[in-house]
């Protein structure tokens, strides 16, 4: 049973491990354990001599004609080709850029707009309760500019709240808060039965889990660089359109970059045929090459197994967490909050922790060097305060697993959280 196994036992399953050696792809500062990859991936091992190449050679020698010479103008269509590899996408089907919120404006704004064709009258956005609040913030603000009206659901609620109102459903793939998995295509399925047509961030899902984007027949997607796919703090973030949708109207933040021939200098606007639409002003060259890199880290998994085998692991891992925590650290009042089925588990599990502060837990992990987060509830029951522990099998080891619950265990064991002294904007990162 994996509540049994020793350091030894957990060291003996990294020696087997057939990902063993990505973890040679990443640079981990000595001493610390890191269980924040659904927060920010680790800097891939390739990324400062590639920014510094961009910098030095590309800018510094190669200046303006880096845009043609170093492929800096098509660097959107070709690092979203690799994400496309990742999530189900054919090639030409994704870009890279701008941030999740502004492309989630662009494609709620492009799915509002055929709503309005297809299904006149229709004017609900249908969202979960739970959604990671910048997608409501996005959603409210076109549903003020259109008329249009966010209902929010709980999540079991959401299947049944789908009726003839609904024009888009807007949904996470996996929660931010419990890491429960939505199922994408029977959800999507369901959407379209009624009418609706499905939005899908994957943000939390995006080079964690598997995700085709095709085989579940979504209608929209988008997601971040800077979690999963190592990209960096502020990475560029992508966005998909099914390609039934993709030229049916411009989306709404019309740069020149998105233009069917952005060097002819048009006072008109047309937009560019595919997915290029989607772009806006120009790329950031630096930001997507090291959002290259983290990418690559994830595609070097496909001759062992590609996204099949980084799920096993990350179940592997997730199940050995929850398994130690219940065997070394009862008595303290812990309780996981998502999903009991493994199944329905992204790669992170979240922990409410009734005995003490979770956010003085966190802290006095952080000082032991195992770093995870803190997402706050709002008190309830319901909606507790939570430890969130990450888990990246690009480059997390079972060790690092038995040796996070030992701290973990000591801390409460101990009452060394009470100690821990704090800055509670530090608790949000």
């Amino acid at each position: 049973m994996a509540e049994t196994l020793t350091r030894d036992d957990c060291a003996a399953l990294d020696a087997s491990d057939p990902l063993r050696e990505l973890r040679s792809l990443f640079t981990l500062p000595e001493g610390v354990n890191y269980l924040d990859g659904n927060s920010l991936g680790v800097m891939p091992a390739a990324a400062p001599a590639r920014a510094a190449e961009v910098v030095q050679r590309e800018w510094g020698e190669g200046l303006i004609r880096s845009w043609n010479t170093a492929g800096w103008i098509t660097l959107p269509q070709r690092v979203g080709d690799k994400i496309a590899r990742l999530i189900g996408a054919r090639p030409g089907e994704v870009v890279a850029a701008d941030a999740t919120s502004v492309n989630l404006y662009k494609v709620l704004s492009a799915a509002i707009e055929i709503a309005k064709v297809d299904r006149p009258g229709r004017r609900v956005i249908l969202s979960e309760r739970s959604n990671f609040p910048t997608d409501l913030y996005i959603a409210q603000s076109l549903a003020r500019q259109h008329g249009f009206e966010l209902e929010l659901a709980a999540s079991h609620e959401i299947a049944d709240r789908l009726d003839d109102r609904v024009a888009v459903l807007m949904l996470t793939q996996v929660n931010y808060r419990t890491g429960a998995i939505h199922d994408m295509a029977g959800l999507t399925a369901r959407a379209h039965q009624v009418g609706a047509l499905a939005l899908w961030d994957l943000c939390h899902s995006a080079g964690a889990v598997p995700v085709d984007l095709h085989a579940a027949d979504a209608d929209f997607a988008i997601g971040c660089g800077y979690k999963y796919l190592n990209g960096g703090p502020g990475a560029p973030a992508f966005v998909w359109t099914h390609p039934r949708h993709t030229d049916r109207f411009w989306q709404p933040l019309s740069g020149w970059m998105g233009h069917a021939s952005p060097f002819t200098f048009d006072t008109a606007y047309r937009p560019a045929e595919g997915v290029s639409r989607y772009l806006c002003g120009t790329p950031s060259v630096i930001g997507l090459s090291v959002l290259e890199c983290g990418v690559d880290t994830l595609l070097a998994a496909e001759p062992l197994g590609g996204m099949a085998a980084l799920r096993a692991k990350s179940l592997a891992l997730s199940d050995l967490f929850i398994a130690q925590v219940e065997a070394r650290c009862a008595g303290h009042g812990l309780r996981s909050v998502g999903p009991a089925d493994r199944e329905r588990r992204g790669s992170q599990v979240s922990l409410a922790c009734a005995s003490a502060t979770a956010y003085a837990v966190m802290q006095a992990l952080i000082a032991r060097g195992v770093i995870g987060d803190f997402r706050a509830g709002d008190g309830s029951e319901a909606e507790p305060d939570l430890l969130r522990f990450g888990f990246t099998p690009l480059y997390t080891r079972f060790v690092d697993v038995h040796d996070a619950v030992t701290a973990l265990s000591e801390i409460l064991s101990t009452e060394q959280w009470r100690e821990a002294r704090f800055n509670q904007k530090a608790a949000v990162t």
